[in-house]
């Protein structure tokens, strides 16, 4: 960048992975596209980030984050990477069409820390095999969006600070206009990363990266010794944080369509957002990715996948590892810690404390919705506001009426509220008789405190298939409010919006003609 195109951003950039070396990643530069033009800018983002106001506008900001001009200290790279795919080894694979531009560490007192900046869809690199590198406007645009919705709900996620334009043809199914979308995050790194020098027995280099690793402090490691413990205790991290993340995500109906292991964060975030979906009718069967004939990464088997994917990163880093029943060991503890936090979770949008019997009532609840395919986002919210409604009686559930219509009104119904009724009494330490038509104050209030909790974990808006194409069909007019109205709400998923009931209602009819796939 010359001096004159200098942004003066206060952040210091270097080189973060880079300097690992050519085995790691390959210095490249971006292919420019024409005419490129500010599609969106996530201010949110930006603020956390420690940037001014007007950083976007300051200039070569747009050739830095649309053409990939390198940053003063940092040189921009592609890395390598292997991986399964499809539940089959695909060999060599690598950035095709992302490009670390590297890393920033922020102004002091800022509470990110040291971020690496990637684009997306900047052009071919070493790795792209018969791809072109690109990414097109939908792809870009539903990227940009849903990765600010997952932050918005509080799961962990890259995030993107800007979508590029530029009327540049890309082809895919057929010809689009490309884009590029910047994305932020502690680490890119992936499953693959490891798989790569472990399938090339590469040893040397696979120490290395694990020593990175542990000295980035990306996993909050216990102090260890590089080596055996070394390798075990991130295998052990990156264990408990995918059984997080993905009860996170079955506890929101978020299905990612595409879970190999090159696609999986070692830190454990949500990453790469292709063929993905936020179910509308709940349905755990439900294979959001067209691409998946098998249905191998449909919504009920991703909490089994990522323990499929677990086994092939433990095998990987078994060469320093060197212990089967150690390493066995850790990765059986996937499951434990996944429905522990499964069980905290369900009971949370229960709005019960966590006990066999409240995970009882709530799978009881999602057959109730899967029986119907309900929609999992109105049912699950209209349960938060019926328990903060609800004057406490056993006899007035007049506030449940609207969900049992969604569900069906019949005895299986009837028998599950009145569980969950008596269980919420129970849990409140609050014993009103059955008959009892006069509510105490308090009782009312503690219901009342119950509902709202629930109604902090159980959102009433997320990045539905059908608004992220509303939002590209005008983008691709050139009206980009649409964007900026997603950005905003989904930024805020738990509030209520009353002006904007067609954003949290259930999915109009069209939406399941929607298709998505890898090329999403």
């Amino acid at each position: 960048m010359d001096a004159a195109d200098n942004p003066g951003l206060p952040l210091t950039w270097r080189d973060g992975y880079a300097r690992l070396g050519p085995r790691f990643a390959t210095p490249w530069q971006a292919t420019p596209l024409p005419d490129l033009r500010w599609l969106s800018v996530n201010h949110r983002l930006a603020q956390d980030l420690g940037l001014p106001s007007d950083w976007w506008q300051r200039p070569g900001m747009l050739e830095v984050l649309g053409n990939g001009r390198p940053l003063p200290g940092a040189t921009p790279v592609a890395t390598v990477y292997s991986g399964h795919q499809f539940g089959v080894w695909a060999g060599q694979l690598g950035d095709g069409r992302a490009l670390l531009l590297g890393e920033s560490c922020p102004p002091a007192g800022n509470a990110m820390g040291p971020q690496e900046w990637q684009l997306k869809g900047a052009g071919r690199t070493p790795y792209s095999r018969m791809g072109d590198g690109r990414a097109v406007l939908r792809s870009s645009l539903r990227e940009y969006l849903c990765s600010e919705a997952m932050h918005g709900l509080g799961i962990p996620t890259t995030r993107a600070l800007s979508l590029v334009a530029s009327p540049g043809v890309v082809y895919r199914e057929e010809a689009e206009t490309a884009a590029v979308v910047s994305r932020i995050a502690p680490s890119f790194l992936r499953f693959g990363h490891v798989e790569h020098f472990a399938s090339r027995d590469m040893t040397d280099a696979l120490q290395q990266l694990v020593d990175y690793i542990a000295e980035q402090k990306f996993l909050q490691l216990p102090a260890t010794t590089p080596g055996r413990e070394r390798a075990l205790a991130i295998l052990d991290a990156v264990v408990a944080r995918t059984a997080s993340l993905m009860a996170q995500w079955q506890a929101v109906g978020f299905c990612h369509g595409v879970m190999n292991t090159d696609n999986m964060s070692l830190l454990g975030l949500t990453l790469d957002y292709g063929p993905f979906q936020f179910m509308d009718g709940y349905d755990p069967g439900h294979i959001c990715n067209h691409s998946d004939h098998q249905g191998r990464y449909a919504f009920q088997q991703q909490p089994q996948v990522a323990l499929w994917n677990l086994y092939c990163l433990g095998q990987a880093l078994m060469p320093l590892i060197d212990d089967v029943p150690a390493t066995v060991a850790v990765l059986d503890s996937f499951t434990p810690r996944y429905e522990a936090a499964w069980q905290q979770r369900l009971c949370a949008k229960l709005g019960c404390t966590p006990s066999a019997q409240a995970q009882a009532l709530g799978e009881d609840f999602l057959r109730l919705l899967a029986r119907q395919q309900a929609d999992h986002t109105v049912a699950w919210r209209n349960l938060s506001n019926a328990v903060r409604d609800w004057s406490g009686s056993l006899e007035d559930t007049h506030e449940f009426h609207t969900l049992g219509e969604m569900v069906g009104q019949d005895a299986t119904w009837q028998d599950w509220l009145d569980r969950y009724l008596l269980v919420l009494i129970q849990d409140t330490d609050w014993k009103p008789s059955v008959q009892a038509t006069n509510q105490t104050t308090s009782g009312v209030l503690a219901f009342h405190a119950r509902g709202q909790a629930m109604r902090q974990v159980n959102p009433s808006v997320v990045f539905r298939n059908h608004l992220g194409e509303i939002a590209i069909r005008r983008a691709r007019e050139g009206d980009t409010t649409e964007i900026e109205t997603l950005l905003s709400l989904l930024s805020s998923p738990f509030d209520d919006h009353p002006d904007m009931t067609s954003y949290t209602a259930p999915a109009p009819a069209w939406a399941q003609s929607i298709a998505i796939s890898c090329s999403s």
